[in-house]
């Protein structure tokens, strides 16, 4: 089934304009980083870290593969942020969990990441419509 050029230069559109806005949250997601001493991906695993999870979930949930997370998690442990701890269910895997100052640190990178986002862009009302569309396309 051929498609009408309208319908696929409005798909095209959206793209871009995603695109572009994934640029933008990635470059806020950077500068929180520098102003945190932190690396963007000790960020974006902080920002995740809502639960104790495995690393393979982690890794899922930051879209890098395992060994990437790792790396990541051995430096967030040598900084006393998180603590590798054993699985409750399944005595082969660990647990990422945060530590007292873990979680002050994932507080400052929320509100850090929380200021002059370019989603401020958009009103609160916006704001719950997108991320209601976002999660129609993004289950």
């Amino acid at each position: 089934m051929h498609r009408p050029a309208s319908d696929t230069r409005l798909d095209s559109d959206i793209c871009k304009l995603a695109h572009r806005l994934t640029q933008r949250l990635d470059a806020h997601a950077r500068a929180a980083a520098d102003d945190l001493d932190l690396t963007p991906a000790q960020v974006i695993a902080l920002r995740e870290l809502t639960e104790p999870i495995t690393a393979r979930e982690l890794a899922h949930r930051m879209v890098c593969e395992p060994p990437n997370a790792t790396f990541v998690i051995d430096r967030l442990e040598k900084q006393g942020l998180i603590e590798r701890r054993p699985h409750p269910t399944d005595r082969r895997a660990k647990q990422i969990v945060l530590t007292g100052t873990g979680h002050q640190r994932r507080a400052e990178v929320l509100d850090r990441l929380a200021a002059h986002t370019p989603l401020t862009a958009l009103t609160p009302d916006q704001q719950d419509t997108l991320r209601t569309l976002l999660q129609t396309l993004v289950p």
